[in-house]
């Protein structure tokens, strides 16, 4: 049972308005047949076949005591409306069995519907389902209309239908209160008819819910199908007129039944097309056909082609109308940058043409967001798919656009398809993540994988004209005669099907098709702007930065000479320490990489510290788990790419040389030069706007905030004066002005411009002397930054140049400053690299804006402005403390009283040990008092030491850590302990962390494998492989104590080899590495685990 069910089931109202199961006592008679819903009985027609009578196939409903008086709301999920515990809404995420069938010649068959409900039940074991065995995580299937099917049954329910392609049918899930019904039902036939539609008749769906479990019975629906006519007053298509009308229709359907954005609903519509319609539901796959829908058991109801879904809700609440497929697609995977994408769609919104859709400006606004708040990957990814249909581009074409291949170095790509995907990257983001989409409009039916090919998705075509397409093989049947071709869809490739013409489409044919659509080369030529074009459009005497030593007395010499004691006001200022300079600066500078270190941090939460905190330490990089592998950044580079467009966008729907007038860069960094060049330039009619980020020291603890309010204020002002970027800079600061938090700044605006949706009407970029490492420009680019300057961290680096930190090139000359800045920008682009590559995100335009982080320890205002719907589970700083550490670190660069002369706090920066343990500086859960205990206890095997130890580490770790903090409750009832399984026993099941010889010393690693094989338990070799001798079996053929029963596999495939992968009980794939346990601590403990000391252990 996954998490969610449990929780759901825990969560399950008991009362009133549950469905009552099969044979059980009710307190009045259930009324017979579908007429109870005022739908016509099909019992005798021969539709039902061998179908009971109603109350024998479907369960009956406990009355509601107050059902004549009170609408009662019985919604679709027991999703909650809001967090509860660890649980967020926003990670509803999605990994399932997906597949379709279809017949080339456009033929209804029986035949097509069969084996997509086969290959469905097939791909049970890639759907779940909860502690009940009948309850499904959901299950479905999107055939093409079956007119024949319909034709007759509209007749049985009285009413006659006109010919395919001039009706369409909904299906729906209604409220089961008769009232709210009756009252959804008017509510959209009054919108059908006020757009010239005709309502031709309603139909209550057949179902038998019988034997569904629990939770999918409290939350069943009534389901329904709506049939409607073309509008006689508008000349849209009849599917871009159905959209209008379900995007219209749903939104007064929610008002008149009083359904809160993003709280309870029991009204969803499944589907509304003249060409397709779904059938799905909180349903396990073997109850599709022939048991929940009578419909899809008969043999009038065929098609064309099928769509089959059997979902698995990774880390989800299973619902009803979660279930899929949704309206245009079937997903398998996961949208790693889901949270950026929907923000991003926010803010193009207001971009967005009323005409193109057929809609005045009013009703347009009325069907906003296009994004349901609510919505999980798959779903959103559905609404955004469905709107670029609609909106006139074909399906292939917006499949490309939000799942596009990987182009950016991909050198043996055609040139012409490659500048159709960079156009269309000037357009949207990619939606990044392992995920094989399956999708149809009627017209097309295809699949297609993500850039990294990271889900499953094998095809047959045969001889006898059929295509499927399935998440695994052996879902159809296949005589081996009749098979054409078959294969896998591989990264990027697109397997399409076209019915007008009867064809499979070669994906490298589609591709081609639609570069030559258009001459996009030639328009990013002309219309794609480029940094260096701008730079030398500023004179070289207007790009001369101002100087960072303002706040200094003129009598110092020339930057160009000074050494970091020249800056060290600045430093001071901005919360830089002798270790930020010499273990991260440095070695970016001096050779172009990342300094090496553990990722182990045994330092207090940054609001848990009693130092000073920038912002960007109170956020965690979230990291691929579960179901979504991370990307391996250095094998698999040709599929990441640090470029992007920023800029004005235009209007999604269309397709001119405009949209491609955007700036082209090549990473998130820019240099100083580059920067002057941006707030000077007014090139091609791109302008810049410089906002302040500053405030008055004076203005204390308020300054923050009211600064933040302003530059909000100010971005909304220079957009509607033209401006096409906002420059957010802190060259302001001084002795008497404080500078605001650069991520602080940058969240509150990118924030309130999307809100607005005023977002993708401009450029966002931050010039700050703040930000330094990986961390801080991921966070900066994560929360929507679309560049990035550090400029005292580049004059730091020069800094440390002069000061002979830097050794000479291989000619025996420094470096100029441009090389410099060219080693730093390169370590730090490839380490922001490798971050969104744990993330399993391949390009920065994704991540951008995604918001890929967990706050630790920030208050809800802070949260609410700033970083809007970014995980915080504990409350904390607000703004006012932030203000304070802000004022602290300002103080500590500019003292309001005169340090001694030659003091060491006077000539140097602070060094509080945040990396190594210092005297009166920073905690460290790992001590030296902690650490000498240790020792004392290894070596002489000193319990009273040992005891020592573990109370000095307690008392640390509620300095540290959350958990620290935790205390255990104590209940009255205690438990006898020979109900209480033996110490013997449970140490079975304890396993070593996976750490390699290579980091704790072959010793170590054997007295670990040692010490689990004595208890019972399993000792992990981590990524280091192990040694052979210690796999051969003893000479009396026992097993070698030394050996590990878990072998791990890590990227670089260390010592692996086939003998080691025999020898092992159990196999450990290592895709990412979130922790690393303390060295030292660990060599201490092997040796009492590998001595007879059970006192000890």
């Amino acid at each position: 049972m996954s998490t969610a069910q449990g929780t759901a089931l825990r969560s399950a109202p008991l009362g009133a308005g549950r469905w009552a199961r099969r044979g059980r006592p009710v307190a009045a008679p259930y009324r017979s047949g579908w007429q109870a819903y005022g739908g016509v009985s099909l019992e005798g027609s021969g539709f039902l076949g061998r179908v009971h009578r109603t109350e024998e196939r479907v369960a009956p409903r406990a009355p509601h005591a107050a059902a004549r008086d009170a609408e009662v709301v019985r919604p679709l999920s027991k999703l909650p409306n809001s967090s509860i515990g660890l649980y967020d809404s926003s990670f509803e995420r999605d990994a399932c069995g997906v597949g379709f069938v279809a017949e080339l010649s456009g033929d209804y068959k029986r035949e097509t519907v069969n084996d997509a409900i086969e290959m469905l039940e097939r791909m049970a074991h890639r759907g779940a389902c909860g502690c009940e065995k009948n309850t499904g995580d959901g299950a479905g299937i999107m055939v093409a209309l079956p007119h024949d099917f319909f034709k007759e049954v509209a007749k049985d329910a009285g009413f006659e239908l006109p010919p395919p392609g001039e009706y369409a049918v909904g299906m729906f899930f209604m409220p089961t209160d008769e009232k709210r019904r009756e009252k959804g039902k008017a509510e959209f036939m009054k919108v059908a008819e006020s757009l010239g539609h005709v309502i031709l008749g309603w139909r209550l769906v057949p179902t038998d819910n019988s034997d569904l479990g629990e939770s999918a019975l409290e939350t069943e629906p009534v389901i329904e199908q709506v049939f409607v006519t073309k509008s006689s007053r508008s000349e849209a298509e009849f599917e871009q007129q159905l959209y209008i009308l379900r995007r219209l229709s749903i939104i007064s359907v929610r008002a008149s039944l009083n359904i809160k954005r993003g709280g309870e609903r029991d009204f969803y519509m499944c589907s509304l097309s003249s060409r397709t319609i779904v059938y799905k539901g909180q349903l396990k796959p073997s109850q599709l056909k022939g048991y929940y829908y009578a419909d899809l058991g008969h043999e009038n109801f065929m098609s064309y082609m099928a769509l089959v879904h059997s979902r698995f809700s990774t880390n989800t609440f299973p619902s009803w109308d979660r279930a899929q497929p949704m309206r245009v697609l079937g997903h398998n995977g996961e949208i790693n940058t889901l949270r950026g994408n929907k923000n991003w769609m926010t803010a193009r919104e207001g971009l967005l043409e009323a005409e193109k859709l057929g809609l005045s400006k009013e009703q347009l606004s009325r069907i906003l967001p296009i994004v349901d708040a609510t919505s999980s990957d798959s779903g959103a990814f559905d609404n955004v798919l469905e709107l670029l249909v609609r909106g006139g581009r074909s399906l292939p074409e917006a499949v490309m656009m939000m799942i596009p291949e990987a182009w950016q170095n991909d050198v043996n790509m055609d040139p012409e398809k490659k500048a159709l995907y960079e156009f269309l990257s000037a357009l949207m983001e990619p939606w990044d993540g392992p995920a094989l989409i399956s999708f149809t409009d009627g017209r097309y039916l295809g699949a297609t994988l993500d850039r990294n090919g990271l889900r499953p998705g094998r095809f047959y075509v045969t001889h006898s004209g059929r295509v499927i397409m399935g998440s695994e093989v052996g879902v159809v049947d296949v005589p081996p005669e009749d098979v054409l071709r078959k294969g896998r869809l591989n990264p990027g490739m697109m397997l399409l099907v076209d019915f007008e013409n009867h064809t499979v489409v070669d994906d490298e044919a589609l591709k081609a098709q639609y570069s030559k659509a258009h001459p996009y080369g030639e328009w990013l030529k002309r219309q794609k702007i480029y940094l260096k074009d701008i730079v030398e459009s500023v004179p070289e005497t207007d790009r001369v930065a101002p100087s960072i030593s303002s706040s200094l007395s003129q009598k110092n010499e020339n930057i160009d000479h000074v050494g970091i004691s020249g800056i060290l006001t600045q430093l001071k200022a901005f919360g830089y320490t002798v270790e930020a300079l010499e273990m991260l600066l440095l070695p970016m500078a001096k050779d172009g990489v990342e300094a090496l270190g553990s990722m182990g941090n045994d330092t207090p939460l940054a609001v848990m510290s009693n130092r000073e905190k920038l912002t960007f330490e109170y956020f965690k990089q979230m990291f691929a788990q579960v179901t979504n592998p991370p990307i391996d950044p250095i094998r698999e580079k040709i599929v990441t790419s640090m470029e992007c467009m920023i800029g004005p966008e235009g209007d999604l729907l269309e397709t001119t040389e405009k949209q491609c007038n955007r700036l082209a860069l090549k990473g998130p960094l820019v240099s100083i030069d580059e920067m002057e060049a941006i707030k000077k330039m007014n090139y091609r009619g791109w302008r810049s706007k410089v906002l302040d980020i500053t405030y008055p020291k004076k203005s204390g603890r308020k300054g923050l905030e009211e600064t933040l309010n302003r530059i909000c204020a100010e971005a909304r002002k220079a957009i509607r004066e033209g401006y096409t970027i906002l420059v957010l800079s802190d060259r302001g600061f001084s002795s008497d002005r404080v500078a605001a938090s650069s991520l602080l700044a940058v969240g509150a605006v990118h924030q309130h411009l999307v809100a607005n949706l005023e977002r993708t009407r401009i450029g966002l970029l931050v010039e700050s002397a703040e930000p330094r490492e990986v961390h801080h420009f991921c966070t900066l680019v994560g929360f929507g930054a679309d560049a990035i300057c550090p400029y005292l961290a580049i004059e730091a680096i020069w800094c440390l140049q002069n000061d002979g930190k830097i050794t000479p090139n291989g000619d025996g000359q420094p470096y100029s400053k441009e090389e410099l800045v060219a080693k730093y920008f390169y370590a730090s682009n490839y380490g922001m690299m490798k971050v969104l590559a744990k993330m399993g995100i391949s390009t920065l335009a994704s991540y951008k804006g995604a918001q890929i982080f967990e706050a630790l320890g920030l208050s809800s205002e802070v949260v609410g402005k700033c970083f809007e719907g970014t995980p915080s589970r504990i409350e904390g700083a607000t703004f006012e403390m932030l203000a304070r550490d802000a004022l602290r670190l300002h103080e500590l660069a500019f003292p309001s009283r005169a340090l001694p002369a030659g003091s060491a706090d006077a000539k140097a920066l602070p060094n509080p040990g945040d990396y190594h343990w210092r005297k009166n500086g920073e905690i460290h859960l790992n001590d030296p008092l902690a650490m000498g205990k240790l020792q004392e206890a290894a070596r002489v095997n000193s319990r009273a030491a040992y005891k020592e130890y573990s109370k000095r580490i307690q008392e640390l770790n509620k300095a540290c850590n959350l958990r620290g903090m935790l205390k255990f409750k104590h209940v009255s009832d205690k438990i006898s302990l020979d109900e209480v399984e033996p110490a013997s026993e449970i140490v079975k099941r304890f396993c070593t962390g996976a750490m390699s010889y290579g980091s704790i010393s072959l010793e170590a690693h054997t007295a670990l494998a040692i010490a689990m094989n004595k208890l019972g338990g399993k000792s992990n070799t981590g990524e280091g492989g192990e040694q052979p001798s210690r796999m051969e079996p003893l000479p009396d053929g026992s097993m070698n104590p030394r050996r590990s029963a878990i072998k791990q596999v890590a990227s670089g495939r260390f010592g692996v080899s086939s003998y080691y992968l025999t020898n092992a009980d159990e196999l450990q794939i290592k895709m990412a590495q979130v922790k690393v346990v303390n060295f030292q601590a660990t060599r201490l403990l092997v040796t009492l685990l590998s001595q007879d000391t059970p006192q000890l252990v």
